[in-house]
């Protein structure tokens, strides 16, 4: 929730951050980017780091580290300390998200585990919804230090919780050596595709800068893939690797947010744009989106478990697409209803796809990797709404003088993106057809006993045990 507040807080802060300073409209966008460039880059890293020194001590260093950030932002004394400090934040924050899976995946056994895996989406759309609201509350009496300075005693009082119980540690084995060479591809490569997707909006797809930043991107990703198919311990297992349920699920999970999120830039547009609503009643008018997040998500659980991650995930993909596509049809006569129930739908499927996919990413994740697998899951979460909202800006109108003549432009943006949320039904396709995320079903090949694979599929409860 702390780390999904922040960014959504921050959001309402930074034009009292861009007065207080003198900074320019470049500057106060960094103070974004430089967090989002760390988080990207290092989840995946951060998760490897995690099952070999183990996740409780990352999750520690994750939330102190998070808040010593934090106060360092509140006192900083100008625009450069802030970008700074948001890129250290940034790293803590790529510690902590990785170990939270994982320690979940080790606290419940497999048949409680969706369970707790839709509280967590459930506890993430209370924080972007609580996100701007809490913004506004702050900034206008405190200003825009106050939303960093609430970050530290949340963030203790989470560390002090990590001290006083003891969940059940995953299995780790410190005698695997981090890959510096692949990680330094891995981290580069991830960074550089961050960073040219956030410049889209800026440059085009066309302009030189996206192009050579796309180029460098596959020159790096060929690199690690070379190197990994090489390297005896490599950043990502080739466990990890070969796992069709994981890597159906991050693909999944990075379509769907490209379309939700690039939809929630499209409409975020719309409303305040052409229709002329504030900050505060575009957050009013979105709220249906994170109810049926909320109320969606222990929904969802309980589809997984009785219908299995296939279908849960098809239903899921089928209403972000409706939803998105339902966006497509307002202008600006359309009656508030109508925004409220393509938002309510879009909230709902989004809910129903992050809780079968993250379930079935960490309950197939296999032993010891459970996460450089949370990692992946959250670098497919952090490129998703990069990709969607370059998508976005590159098929609409920005120019807000434009006024409602941009309108008509929306809706094919809208198309398209419904269009790449609609690719995510092939890798939900993929997913198991039954049974709970971690055990093979009827006609599914099953590991051969003594694997890592097939030790990670016996319930949490008897391993520990053992």
């Amino acid at each position: 929730m702390i780390v999904a507040l922040d960014g959504t807080v921050l959001s309402v802060a930074q034009p009292s951050l861009q007065r207080d300073f003198g900074a320019g409209v470049a500057q106060v966008q960094w103070t974004s980017t430089s967090y989002l460039l760390a988080v990207a880059a290092l989840l995946v890293v951060a998760g490897r780091l995690g099952d070999r020194y183990g996740h409780p001590l990352m999750l520690r260093l994750g939330l102190l580290g998070f808040a010593a950030a934090s106060a360092g932002i509140a006192l900083a004394p100008g625009i450069g300390w802030v970008i700074g400090l948001r890129a250290v934040q940034g790293v803590f924050g790529a510690l902590l998200q990785p170990a939270t899976l994982a320690l979940l995946r080790s606290a419940y056994p497999e048949e409680r585990l969706g369970r707790a895996v839709a509280l967590r989406t459930s506890a993430i759309g209370v924080a972007a919804a609580v996100g701007p609201v809490l913004g506004g509350a702050l900034v206008g009496p405190l200003g825009w230090r106050a939303v960093f300075v609430i970050n530290v005693p949340v963030a203790l009082a989470s560390a002090a919780v990590t001290f006083a119980v003891r969940a059940p540690a995953p299995p780790r084995d410190a005698s695997r050596r981090l890959d510096l060479l692949g990680a330094a591809l891995l981290t580069t490569a991830l960074a550089v595709l961050v960073h040219t997707l956030v410049g889209v909006p800026r440059h085009g797809w066309t302009a030189p800068p996206t192009l050579l930043g796309l180029a460098a991107v596959t020159g790096l990703a060929t690199a690690f893939v070379a190197h990994e198919r090489r390297a005896p311990q490599p950043i990502v297992p080739r466990a990890v690797a070969r796992s069709v349920p994981v890597a159906a699920s991050m693909t999944l999970l990075l379509l769907t947010t490209a379309g939700m999120l690039g939809a929630l830039f499209v409409a975020t547009f719309f409303l305040q744009n052409v229709l002329g609503f504030g900050p505060f009643d575009c957050g009013l008018r979105v709220l249906p989106l994170t109810a049926l997040m909320v109320l969606g998500a222990p929904v969802a659980g309980a589809a997984l478990r009785r219908h299995g991650p296939r279908r849960t995930a098809i239903a899921g993909s089928l209403l972000v697409v409706l939803g998105v596509a339902g966006l497509s049809r307002l202008d600006a006569g359309s009656p508030w209803t109508v925004a409220g129930a393509a938002f309510a739908v879009l909230g709902a499927g989004f809910a129903t796809v992050m809780v079968t996919a993250t379930g079935t990413v960490v309950g197939d994740a296999p032993p010891g990797y459970a996460g450089v697998v949370g990692g992946l899951k959250q670098t497919a979460m952090n490129v998703g709404p990069a990709f969607g909202i370059a998508v976005a800006a590159g098929m609409m109108l920005l120019d807000p003088r434009a006024g409602a003549d941009a309108a008509p432009r929306m809706g094919p943006a809208l198309l398209v993106l419904a269009g790449v949320a609609a690719l995510g039904l092939l890798p939900a396709a993929l997913l198991p057809r039954g049974g709970t995320p971690g055990k093979a079903t009827p006609g599914e090949s099953t590991p051969v006993r003594g694997t890592p694979v097939q030790d990670d599929a016996r319930p949490v409860g008897r391993r520990t045990a053992d």
